[in-house]
């Protein structure tokens, strides 16, 4: 009786191990054939080319890089040919490629014609876009000069036109401020009073920038430095305005301290010249088009000296 117990107590159970899936990898392998599939799909899809599309890509493509244009051919010839020659190659449209023809038929001097006259196009339209704004900022230069010479401030602005638009230089000395003053001079008002009434008609928004000369201020003065003086005069001369009836939402002021001198302070008049505001008529053309009116200025102002 005691044996037997003794041999029940030494049966012990039997546990297996657990059964390893040595499967698993299918599931990734399935997956990755998968991902593989629609990669080829979505090469197919995009091998399609659209004339109408590809004109359009051209010509952004040439207005802002201003490099030769490359075009995408099919160069597999048959059935047979591998995946990878099957790809589309890239070739250069300013190169030419004979006659290679498109997925829809399209042939490749078709798509260069297509990409040139759409370039063309792109070109004559910037440059009628540069030449109305530079005519109606010429026009607004002439009526500023007008009003000036007619209230008898003849010489006393300065006028450019860049990327920016019609610049007017107002030389502050002895017109518009005294030194290291931002209080108007009776001169000051009556200048402004003058060019007021052609800013209101404009439909542009207006700059009004302070800059001041390299001379630094006085210690004991009421400015910590040239930054706060030119920023002062700036916002004193768009209040001005803003009196005049320049419409206050068309107007915003800065001030530049001695950073954008007018010219160099090599110059025996650099302490004059650069103390000044600028009043920036900002041209109403796209940033393309701006780029292209100091040329148009150059041009003008050669052919008026002929």
């Amino acid at each position: 009786m005691s044996s037997t117990g003794r041999g029940r107590r030494r049966k012990k159970h039997h546990e297996e191990e657990e059964h390893e899936n040595h499967e698993r990898w299918l599931v990734s392998y399935a997956d990755m054939v998968t991902l593989l599939m629609c990669l080829f799909i979505v090469l197919y899809a995009i091998s399609q080319v659209d004339k109408t599309k590809f004109a359009a890509l051209a010509s952004g493509l040439s207005a802002s890089f201003g490099a030769p244009i490359t075009a995408e051919t099919n160069s597999a010839t048959g059935s047979s040919a591998s995946v990878l020659s099957g790809l589309p190659a890239p070739v250069d449209i300013a190169a030419g490629v004979g006659e290679t023809t498109t997925s829809e038929g399209l042939s490749q001097k078709q798509v260069d014609q297509a990409a040139a006259q759409a370039a063309l196009q792109r070109a004559q339209q910037l440059q009628a876009e540069a030449q109305n704004a530079y005519n109606q900022l010429a026009a607004a230069r002439a009526a500023i000069d007008r009003a000036l010479r007619a209230a008898g401030f003849a010489g006393a602005a300065q006028y450019q036109i860049d990327e920016r638009g019609l610049v007017v230089h107002i030389i502050a000395d002895k017109v518009l401020f005294d030194a290291a003053k931002a209080d108007l001079r009776p001169d000051g008002a009556r200048l402004l009073d003058a060019v007021a009434p052609t800013l209101q008609r404009l439909p542009n928004t207006l700059r009004v920038e302070g800059h001041a000369n390299n001379v630094p201020v006085d210690p004991n003065g009421p400015w910590p430095s040239n930054w706060e003086l030119s920023a002062y005069r700036a916002t004193t001369v768009l209040r001005h305005l803003i009196g005049d009836r320049v419409p206050e939402a068309r107007m915003s002021a800065a001030g530049y301290s001695d950073t954008e001198p007018l010219v160099p302070y090599t110059n025996p008049n650099a302490l004059t010249l650069n103390r000044r505001v600028d009043i920036v008529v900002l041209s109403t053309a796209s940033p393309e088009a701006n780029h292209q009116l100091a040329a148009l200025d150059a041009a003008a102002s050669q052919k008026g000296a002929k």
